[in-house]
């Protein structure tokens, strides 16, 4: 096989070559702010490129508590919702942070164990309409998100997707990402395993890394 170098892109322009090396996030508040501005970066084209995915972002450092009526214990990096309502978990690391190995695995299992249980049936439609300030604007937001233009009724339209939000949490069918610059081999093993033997979740890595140039920069 032949071997490249992915620590560099080249770019053509005006007959000019430039070599754009790879750089690490310089914090990561840089890498999460990325996925909450940009939420196509989480490539739902590559997770279903027959259907691909769309998001709705609930809302960045979703709480999570321990216990029933307790207060928040922990936060998602990011709560997302995809256009068939299912729940997606989004957890974010620097390469460089020694915890991408085994911690972070542990703390998503935390969320979404805790949150499947505790969460009261409400919590994630109730996080989304504060993002949006109210009800009446998030479902103007949902009918473009689930593309319910040509649909009659739109309102039941919406009513039964948040039905099966509702149901998606409670059953455990929710989507665990996770996203570093680099997804060390160790995290990558774990991944593979938890995606062939969890029945209902699934668990994906996804690689963002980024490129920095004289006058750009190329995330990839």
């Amino acid at each position: 096989m032949p071997m490249y170098d992915d620590k560099a892109i080249f770019l053509l322009k005006d007959g000019n070559l430039e070599k754009v090396p790879m750089q690490s996030y310089e914090s990561e508040d840089l890498l999460q702010s990325l996925i909450e501005q940009h939420p196509e970066l989480l490539a739902g084209d590559q997770i279903n490129p027959d259907k691909p995915v769309r998001w709705m972002l609930v809302k960045r450092e979703a709480g999570v508590p321990d216990g029933e009526q307790q207060s928040d214990r922990w936060a998602i990096d990011h709560l997302f919702l995809d256009q068939n309502a299912v729940p997606t978990f989004v957890e974010t690391k620097r390469s460089s942070d020694t915890r991408i190995r085994r911690e972070i695995v542990g703390q998503m299992l935390d969320y979404a164990a805790n949150a499947q249980r505790y969460w009261p049936s409400d919590r994630i439609r109730s996080m989304v309409e504060a993002r949006y300030g109210g009800t009446d604007l998030l479902n103007s937001a949902m009918i473009e998100f689930l593309r319910l233009e040509s649909v009659e009724d739109t309102t039941t339209a919406i009513e039964t997707f948040w039905e099966r939000v509702e149901e998606n949490i409670h059953d455990g069918h929710v989507r665990l990402i996770f996203i570093a610059d680099r997804l060390p081999p160790e995290l990558r093993r774990v991944i593979e395993f938890l995606n062939e033997q969890m029945a209902q979740a699934e668990v994906l890595g996804v690689e963002l890394s980024q490129y920095v140039g004289s006058n750009l920069k190329a995330l990839v």
